[in-house]
């Protein structure tokens, strides 16, 4: 039996870094709130005869061949046997390191892109896996599990939680962690929609960037207690609380305001958050009126930004080209439960 299962990169729209444990359990009324895009994670996958799992990856443009007596812990945990493999070894072993595998990947986002593309092709991996040996899924458990071997993997402190649930739920999600649980709340409308993606850009700058090193710098310094860091933190809940509450209210305009307001904030958290490119990019085009405001992706140091604005200008496609940017498509996927 072959499986396919597809499964959304996000784009965060405020509040990320909140979704930090325990950040988000500290500071007041914490939501991250993010879309689930067209842009999608891809895994097919299927038992073979052969003791061994094949693996090609398209976003590394290599195929991989590992044997199935090579599955030991020692390989899976506590080495690197599996190189740039291990998060994808990990999840299979979480079901089976005895069954002979095919697998074809790709993570639906650009390299370094601030899109979350490992942790959704994680979980879409998850899911068709899970389908492969007729598993129920548990989203929460899910969740928990591959976030966990994912921030093993990484090695730079917690991972947030995210970029785990758009490919599992789809459309416009509200997060809230409470202790021991992640509440999810769908907020996505077909109003609500149209007026993001014709308000909204995605902009890839072509900027590789670490999200881990810029979490766990903003991450630390709050528990050192550094005030501009925990000031900025505390406005950053304030503005996403009220971008949720503008959505709510189906008070739209007010959403994209919050959204350049929360990418000011960021920006304060540390020096290298937002690229000197991407910075003259976003001022030149505000100067001019075309746009509202700009936010990074992710932890920011690069790859994906978004930009808000009332229509999409000619000037702001000429200072994309000018910058040799590229323009994603923003199409919002609908919720899948």
């Amino acid at each position: 039996m072959q499986v396919t299962s597809e499964g959304s990169v996000r784009v965060d729209l405020v509040g990320g870094t909140l979704d930090l444990e325990p950040i988000n359990l500290i500071l007041p009324n914490v939501v991250t709130l993010n879309v689930a895009t067209t842009l999608k994670a891809k895994v097919t996958i299927q038992k073979i005869e052969e003791e061994v799992i094949k693996i090609h990856s398209l976003d590394y443009n290599q195929k991989y061949e590992f044997k199935l007596k090579d599955l030991t812990d020692e390989n899976l945990y506590y080495s690197s046997f599996f190189k740039e493999m291990s998060f994808v070894m990990q999840i299979i072993s979480l079901f089976s390191k005895n069954d002979g595998l095919a697998l074809e990947l790709s993570s639906g986002a650009p390299a370094g892109s601030g899109l979350g593309g490992s942790s959704a092709m994680g979980m879409t991996l998850f899911k068709a896996l899970s389908k492969l040996y007729n598993k129920n899924i548990d989203i929460t458990k899910a969740v928990q599990k591959v976030k966990g071997i994912e921030g093993r993997i990484l090695n730079q402190g917690m991972p947030g939680y995210q970029d785990y649930y758009p490919a599992m739920l789809g459309g416009v999600l509200c997060l809230k962690g409470e202790p021991g649980e992640i509440k999810f709340e769908q907020l996505y409308s077909d109003e609500l929609k149209t007026f993001m993606e014709k308000k909204i850009s995605l902009i890839y700058s072509g900027i590789s960037r670490d999200s881990g090193i810029n979490n766990w710098d903003v991450y630390k310094s709050f528990f050192d207690k550094k005030n501009n860091v925990r000031s900025g933190l505390e406005k950053i809940a304030k503005i996403s609380y009220d971008a949720y509450q503008a959505i709510k209210l189906k008070n739209f305009d007010q959403l994209l305001k919050l959204i350049g307001e929360e990418g000011l904030s960021r920006k304060a958290l540390a020096e290298n958050i937002v690229p000197d490119v991407i910075e003259s990019f976003s001022k030149e085009l505000i100067q001019s009126g075309d746009i509202i405001g700009m936010k990074m992706c992710g932890a920011g140091g690069g790859g994906c930004f978004i930009i808000t604005h009332d229509a999409f200008s000619s000037r702001i496609q000429e200072a994309i080209e000018k910058y040799q940017f590229k323009k994603l498509d923003f199409i919002i996927e609908a919720p899948l439960l």
